[in-house]
């Protein structure tokens, strides 16, 4: 059974898209680009800026399906520049200190909104 999971504190689509949709026990979050939600604009201050950003959306929406970060099992993680990993890599660490959920990291041409970064997870959910 399929369940959207509606997300009113993050930034809103840009697409046809759910923040979040939970099948069974598992949820799938829609990648984050670092917008901030009060002003629906990218961050300033470049990559760690950016990441900082796109880990507190997926907070948000996390935490409205009832999970955190202890509870994500997959990342997929999307940058512009590779260069940028090491970077990225720290701010996530901040947020997966302990057994870090499995995860997939890839350079592509480009990210919406000109965003440096974006990150999609799966959690466990009950």
């Amino acid at each position: 059974m399929k369940k959207v999971i509606p997300v009113p504190d993050a930034p809103k689509p840009k697409g046809q898209y759910s923040h979040a949709v939970q099948a069974g026990n598992l949820l799938y979050t829609a990648g984050q680009i670092p917008l901030d939600p009060a002003t629906d604009k990218l961050v300033d201050g470049g990559i760690e800026a950016q990441t900082r950003q796109v880990m507190c959306n997926l907070k948000t929406v996390l935490n409205a399906a009832g999970a955190d970060f202890p509870n994500v099992v997959k990342a997929h993680v999307y940058v512009d520049d590779i260069a940028n990993m090491p970077v990225v890599n720290s701010v996530y660490a901040e947020y997966f200190p302990t057994d870090p959920p499995a995860r997939t990291s890839v350079q592509v041409a480009a990210l919406p909104m000109g965003a440096l970064v974006e990150i999609g997870l799966i959690a466990i959910v009950q």
